[in-house]
């Protein structure tokens, strides 16, 4: 598994690498990246989840960028020249200036790839995935309510354009989004709509809703949408059908909340470090994924 994306980190040098934890911490290649939202919290939450599944920690690709955007090219261009040498068996992509080209670029270098990644895609990456109309490439998309208003306007670039009519738009209406985005060929093979209810979406139909434990505090935790898309990455990378990992991973998610007695000061790291003791006591149950 390798998971690509930026840090806001200005002088951050692109660097690949296994990745390891460190209290608050990630480590990649004796480089620090402190665990507080975005790329780093999904790279925790995926790491967790790997561990406690006893398979291969993921790999990175990390680059500090501020919003200028020059780490986000270093990227896109190393991905671009190498992903058929690194031919992951899941691609991760987040936090990185969304850049058509360049996208449009990476995804005709992974057709050449001897076999295609599962292809998952979070953040800025899903919205220049859909921006580029590349939706239909990627396996799984992980967007909120806010940005399923996005995936479902036909017009808009970024979720900041949309529709005004989108705006009002209530999450309770996803079937709608859904079958808009759908429509629009905007979507992923696999949505995990994120919220106050979280919603699994495959070719259109929703399979599943999630509202147990609610857990609202958690709305108000940056970097909580993160850790699912970490999990559901994980989960898929050890092999499990792509709608279960992602009803797995929002159950999780949630549960780990309730463990944390979340408040809307926690910390992400609070939420992660509830992740192997969830995964112990309710993995089974929910998957049959049974560690012994």
């Amino acid at each position: 598994m390798l998971i690509c994306g930026t840090v806001p980190i200005k002088d951050f040098p692109l660097t690949p690498g296994e990745v390891k934890t460190k209290r608050e911490s990630l480590i990649i290649n004796d480089l620090e990246i402190p665990c507080t939202q975005g790329t780093a919290a999904l790279i925790s939450a995926a790491l967790a989840t790997t561990e406690h599944l006893n398979v291969p920690p993921p790999q990175a690709l990390i680059v500090g960028d501020n919003g200028e955007g020059k780490g986000s090219r270093l990227l896109y261009e190393y991905l671009i020249k190498n992903i058929s040498e690194l031919s992951p068996a899941v691609l991760v992509l987040h936090y990185c200036l969304p850049v058509i080209g360049l996208m449009k670029r990476l995804c005709e270098s992974i057709e050449k790839c001897s076999k295609k990644p599962i292809m998952i895609a979070d953040a800025s990456s899903m919205y220049v995935a859909k921006a580029a109309g590349l939706a239909t490439k990627f396996d799984i998309f992980t967007p909120d309510s806010c940005e399923m208003a996005f995936l479902a306007d036909p017009d808009a670039t970024h979720p900041a354009y949309i529709s005004r009519h989108l705006f009002d738009t209530d999450i309770t209406q996803a079937a709608e989004l859904v079958t808009d985005a759908y429509r629009n060929k905007s979507a992923a093979r696999l949505l995990l709509i994120k919220g106050a209810i979280d919603y699994v979406v495959k070719d259109g139909k929703i399979l599943d809703t999630i509202v147990e434990p609610d857990i609202p505090e958690l709305e108000a935790i940056g970097g909580t949408g993160d850790t699912i898309t970490g999990m559901v990455s994980a989960f898929t990378y050890a092999e499990l059908e792509l709608h279960e990992a992602a009803i797995i991973a929002a159950r999780a998610n949630r549960m780990a909340g309730k463990y944390a007695q979340a408040t809307p000061a926690t910390r992400i790291p609070e939420i992660i470090s509830q992740l192997p003791t969830v995964f112990e006591e309710y993995l089974c149950e929910w998957s049959g994924v049974c560690m012994v």
